[in-house]
């Protein structure tokens, strides 16, 4: 399927075409060693020490803080603002967002789905973060 066609990220990415960035939740310390990251280390050039940032065919979204201790949400917010403003500059670019955040770093996908609510049309993303998307932080289990 071509980049602009997708509708939403691939639950298992094994390839990627040219200006296909695979963005993944990453740690301070740039460890990229379990789950998505270290897809994006094997496969797609994250670098082993980088935590943040363009790499390859990757981009690091820090979800998890020093020594992988868990990252307060709006820590991780700042992050994704952060991320969201750089794929506004690379229109060029198909970001390919995986479920960040959800994954080792422990958060639920109805508290990291509504950071990208704002997010330019060449983030592709997940299924399960658009069915969450635009619920306030809080509100999305009864809480």
């Amino acid at each position: 399927m071509t980049p602009n066609k997708m509708k939403n990220t691939p639950d298992n990415i094994t390839k990627l075409e040219p200006g296909q960035i695979f963005v993944f939740g990453s740690n301070y310390n740039g460890w990229h060693s379990k789950g998505a990251a270290l897809t994006a280390r094997q496969k797609f050039g994250a670098v082993y020490g980088e935590a943040e940032g363009l790499m390859g065919q990757s981009y690091a979204l820090p979800t998890v803080g020093h020594k992988l201790s868990k990252m307060p949400l709006d820590e991780i917010e700042d992050h994704v603002y952060k991320f969201i403003e750089f794929a506004e500059k690379h229109p060029e670019l198909t970001f390919l967002l995986t479920e960040v955040g959800c994954g080792l770093a422990g958060h639920r996908v109805e508290d990291i789905a509504p950071m990208f609510l704002y997010a330019p049309m060449n983030v592709i993303k997940p299924l399960r973060f658009e069915m969450h998307e635009g619920i306030p932080l809080g509100e999305q289990s009864g809480n």
